[in-house]
């Protein structure tokens, strides 16, 4: 570099220097202080000391200039200017160093190191890495770092080291204007030099003699060579020549064709091939009408006439300085002259339609003055002032003016649309923020994206989804985990739940484009996050498929406990929808994930049976239904991923031939899946596959056994048991908890098959179901005849198949154990629970009849009273022509049974056929077999018959008919209110008194005529207050208040009810007086 140049580099890198804010370096006192202790002056520093990449000098001046310092000893105490100049360059004192090498260069001792280093280029490059550490010492040829705070300029945070971080920008862009300019002038200097090289390469002796004799060809130059290859290069592109094209660039793979710089020549680029041949003839400009465009400057206008025609005298070095600041002078002129070009241009294109009106004006002959044609234009009413107007006047001209112009512009388009039309903006929005260089516009847009409708319906919210995976598909997963997630995040607590919901929706739709990392950290903890709090159900809802995606796609084993409460806390929802989407998304999602790890039948189903275990033994006398239904809803949802384990883990499943024929799969063979994840052909891959493995299994079940296949022999040997010891701990009298076990061996034995259920799951409830007296404790009730085992074992196990042995396998079941429990006299739950199951399914009406049929006319009365009480279990959900044909005819038959006890059981069933069937011929049938019951001497002193009369009638005298209830109903009661009176055990007396109370209480609650109230029902109830205040007094406090009630109610009939009611409920005092007053028959 010339001093000039190298001073004007110092001056501004030292002025950035000083100006810049650099949080890492030290300042030269600081340094100075730092180095001093341990510092001494190398007074014998010889050059090669310098910065990297110096040149030695062989002039030897350094010494000579050091040697008198040297030798001198003690006497001369001169410093050398060697180590004056080694000083400044490692304090880094540039400025003084480049004015000391000035001045030494003036006057004639040019010194090696200053000039070594201010050669070289890189010294004055900027520095990338950190700044050197306080204990590194530069050498005196040292790198400069030229801006301590541009080589740290990404790190540093300018609004914590400066107040004006506008004053960092500015400086930063000088630096880097200085750096390209500097680089473009580095540039032409290594062209002119390649063309002075290109040019000598050619010897002038072979010149000549190329010149003497003409018949002699010169040898192509390498310059000309490549100016020519681009020239051909370029016609052949020009006239579709394209393969030539092609051929001819790889055979020159030295040379870029689609730059001319590439040539090296500093001259500008000639006319293609068809103006040259065009032009041939032509003479050639002379020399001095040349001119380099490229540059722009005449070389005639230089000082000094470069360009002479004398011989060509060797410049010195103050002669080529000179030309050199002269040159960049021009440089810098023209560069100026260029940006206010530019700037011009800029205007001139905002200012196209004035100039195509002063076009057309000129063009017709108008002459009109600027100013006129100015204030002419006004009216034009164009605007290029405001900002839509700079938009509308200025149009893109590549893709990425394109994407910067949407995004200026969306912002501003967006508020303006309908609410009802913004989802047309989405593929707009998403374009340009895929696009879109800038990354603060392109949040912008994804926030607008997220904000774009206040409340997004369901239609909406997928148009906006499917955009997003759109994106995610475009950008990949760390655009996506920067850009799109934290708009989730900022409306994770909307107050809109239609924009929560949007959020997780989200999330499950974003999972497969995520870094896994993220989708098992930061995903997964704001979807618990949303579950646990959100109150809106259609959102929990959403977290909960969601969560479901990523459990698809999880594989970090650690997340398994983390899933398996997610799994318990939503099924613990209170919302039936989010309930059903655990069941239909989450379950099967996880229950994939437990398989590939290997932990479905080894964690997850044990897990659930503890859990359901440890419920039975803290809820022996209050059981917690609800949980019990949750774990075991949760078993049932893994029944069909269980059998695909099995089926992918046979022996057999190596041999699936999917290529041969194989019979369809019935539409039975499964139960209903609740969704698509549950369907076992879903999971297994295909139903061709599946079709092939279920002949495998079966045949493998059927003729070869189980051995060798460990995880169905885990099915049986375990799971199996377990469950069997599980339902015997059941309270049989939870209708709800037998439904749910009996739905769950259903599902079971539907989905493993009826191989598996008659030769796994039936053999070992057969072998605790022996149907015998030893297995019936009378005492206790405590046989395992009176658990839940016998209804989950008939209905869940003997049900799952309808065909006529299984039907037969059924009534005999039942049979066996109607007939061992009324033997043992054991209680019935178990069998009243079986009925009741049962009873819920028209299809086993008519099964459960013949089952009723058998007891009917078997020989013990045991049994024919057990078959007349489950008459009343069935008749509520039978028929009424099942009633009239096979109901009444066998109840009649036991109501003229020789034994007293089966006619007495006979009443209850009759009672319920008063209270749900509406024929008259039929209520009459059974009215005249209750009123022998009542009227026949043969009855009078059966305490148990009306005892069991008075309990039915109070059952079922409310839902009765009205006029069976006034005719028929309590007539009677009254006549038996009015008999207990006269009876004499007390025992006797007192049961009947508190039936007949009972009883009175139920039917006080119905609409009663005045004449039955009357005639019947205050005396009754005279009659039953007789017999309270004899037999407890307590009892007819309570009675009494009854009785008052009835006689206010009878006393209101076709008067003003609110009146007369508050008046007589004023009169009304504790003294018997007043209280006997009431009973009496009005006058």
């Amino acid at each position: 570099y010339p001093m000039k140049e190298a001073a004007w580099i110092a001056k501004n890198l030292y002025s950035a220097k000083m100006a810049s804010v650099n949080p890492f370096n030290l300042s030269d006192s600081e340094e100075e202080a730092e180095r001093r202790p341990n510092e001494t002056v190398d007074t014998e520093r010889s050059s090669s000391d310098g910065a990297p990449g110096n040149r030695t000098s062989p002039s030897g001046e350094g010494i000579s200039v050091a040697a008198p310092s040297a030798m001198a000893g003690p006497a001369d105490t001169r410093v050398s200017v060697d180590v004056i100049a080694a000083q400044l360059l490692r304090d880094q004192y540039i400025l003084t160093a480049l004015e000391f090498h000035t001045e030494l260069l003036e006057s004639g001792r040019e010194l090696p190191r200053l000039r070594d280093y201010f050669s070289n280029p890189g010294n004055f490059e900027r520095q990338s890495g950190t700044p050197p550490a306080k204990d590194q010492v530069l050498g005196p040829g040292g790198p400069l770092n030229r801006a301590g705070s541009i080589s740290t300029l990404d790190s540093l945070d300018f609004a914590r080291y400066s107040d004006d971080g506008n004053r960092e920008s500015d400086e930063r862009v000088a630096v880097l204007e200085f750096e390209l300019r500097k680089a473009k002038e580095t540039i032409q200097a290594l062209r002119a030099n390649l063309t002075q090289a290109a040019e000598s390469e050619v010897p002038s002796q072979e010149r000549k003699n190329f010149k003497s004799s003409p018949e002699i060809q010169e040898p192509i130059r390498p310059l000309e060579k490549r100016a020519l290859n681009f020239l051909v290069n370029e016609y052949l592109l020009k006239n579709e020549y394209k393969l030539s094209s092609i051929t001819f660039s790889d055979e020159n793979d030295d040379q870029d064709f689609e730059l001319w710089d590439d040539v090296g020549l500093n001259i500008p680029k000639p006319p293609d091939l068809l103006q040259l041949y065009r032009n041939c003839g032509t003479s050639p400009p002379s020399l001095r009408d040349r001119v380099d465009v490229s540059v722009g400057v005449n070389f005639t206008d230089l000082p000094g006439n470069c360009i002479t025609q004398d011989p060509p005298k060797k410049p010195d070095l103050s002669q080529q300085t000179e030309v050199v600041q002269e040159l960049e002078y021009q440089i810098s002129l023209l560069n100026s002259e260029k940006e206010s070009l530019a700037g011009q241009i800029k205007k001139l294109q905002r200012c196209v339609p004035e100039c195509m009106f002063v076009y057309m004006s000129q063009s017709v002959g108008l002459k009109l003055s600027p100013a006129f044609q100015q204030a002419l234009l006004s009216f034009c009413r164009m605007c290029s002032d405001s900002r839509l107007g700079a938009e509308v006047s200025r149009i893109a001209d590549s893709e990425e003016s394109v994407m910067l112009m949407l995004g200026r512009c969306l912002p501003h388009i967006v508020p303006n649309v309908l609410l009802a039309k913004r989802e047309e903006l989405i593929p707009l929005i998403l374009c340009t923020a895929c696009l879109h260089p800038e990354p603060k516009e392109r949040d912008q847009l994804l926030h607008i994206l997220f904000n774009l409708i206040k409340r997004p319906d369901d239609e909406q919210r997928q148009m906006i989804l499917t955009g997003c995976v759109a994106f995610a598909r475009h950008v990949g997963p760390t655009r996506v985990e920067a850009e799109l997630l934290p708009q989730c995040w900022e409306q994770i607590n909307h107050k809109y739940p239609e924009r929560r919901l949007l959020v997780a929706e989200s999330c499950g739709a974003l999972a497969p484009y995520l870094p896994k990392e993220i989708r098992s950290s930061l995903v997964l903890s704001m979807l618990q996050q949303m579950l646990a709090e959100d109150k809106a159900d259609m959102v929990r809802e959403a977290v909960v498929k969601s969560l479901g995606i990523i459990m698809g796609y999880i594989d970090d084993p650690d997340k398994y406990s983390q899933g398996f409460e997610l799994m318990l806390l939503s099924l613990g929802d209170p919302s039936e929808r989010v309930v059903s989407a655990v069941h239909q998304v989450f379950i099967p999602a996880f229950a994939a994930w437990t398989t590939e790890l290997g932990t479905l039948h080894t964690a997850l189903i044990p897990s659930l049976l503890a859990r359901i275990e440890k419920l039975l033994m803290q809820g022996e006398h209050s059981l917690d239904e609800h949980k019990l239904h949750v774990f075991l809803s949760a078993l049932q949802s893994l029944i069909p991923p269980l059998f695909a384990v099995v089926l992918q883990n046979a022996p057999f499943t190596s041999r699936a031939n999917l290529h041969r024929d194989t019979p369809a799969i019935e539409v039975t063979r499964f139960p209903r899946p609740a969704s698509p994840l549950q369907d076992v052909a879903t999971i297994i891959g295909s139903r061709e596959m599946l079709s092939a493995l279920l002949l495998l299994y079966d045949h493998q079940l059927e003729h070869e056994g189980t051995t060798g296949w460990d995880s169905l022999l885990w099915v049986v040997n375990q799971l199996l048991p377990q469950l069997i010891e599980i339902v015997g701990r059941i309270n049989v009298t939870s209708s709800t908890c037998v439904h749910e076990f009996s739905r769950f061996f259903w599902r079971l034995c539907r989905t493993f098959g009826k191989i598996f259920t008659n030769t796994k799951v039936k053999p070992q409830f057969q072998e605790i179901l022996r149907l015998s007296e030893e297995n019936v404790d009378a005492s206790t009730g405590n046989g395992i005849l009176t658990k839940a085992t016998v209804p989950i074992y008939a209905t869940g196990v003997l049900t799952c198949y309808n065909q006529e042995e299984d039907r037969k396998l059924l009534v005999g079941f039942l049979e066996d154990v109607m007939t061992t429990l009324s033997l043992s006299h054991a209680p019935l739950d178990s069998l009243k629970a079986s009925f009741v199951e049962l009873g819920a399914n028209p299809v086993y009406h008519e099964l459960l009849l013949t089952v009723l049929w058998y007891g009917v006319v078997h020989t013990s009365a045991l049994v024919r009273c057990t078959a007349a009480r489950m008459f009343e279990l069935l008749v509520k959900g039978v028929n009424e022509t099942l009633v009239a044909q096979r109901v009444v005819p066998a109840l009649i038959t036991l109501s003229s049974d020789p034994e007293i006890s089966v006619r007495i059981s006979t009443i209850p069933a009759f009672g319920t056929i008063m209270e749900t069937v509406t024929q008259k011929e039929l209520l009459e049938r059974v009215k005249m077999q209750l009123a022998s019951f009542l009227e026949d001497p043969q009855y009078q002193d059966q305490h148990s018959l009306h005892m069991e009369i008075i309990r039915t009638f109070g059952r079922v005298g409310p839902n009765a008919e009205p006029r069976f209830r006034d005719e028929f109903v309590l007539p009677h009661l009254h006549k038996l209110a009015l008999a207990n009176n006269s009876q004499a055990v007390e025992s006797k007396r007192s049961d009947i008194a508190t039936q007949l109370f009972e009883a009175y209480s139920a039917l006080s609650c119905c609409f009663i005529s005045e004449e039955v109230m009357v005639n019947h029902f205050l005396p009754g109830l005279r009659c039953l207050r007789t017999d309270m205040e004899q037999l407890s007094p307590e009892h007819e406090v309570r009675h009494t208040r009854q009785c008052i009630s009835m006689s206010i109610a009878s006393s209101l009939v076709g008067e003003d009810a609110k009146t007369k009611f508050l008046s007589k409920m004023g009169q009304l005092t504790t003294s018997g007086a007043m209280l006997a007053n009431v009973f009496q028959r009005k006058k």
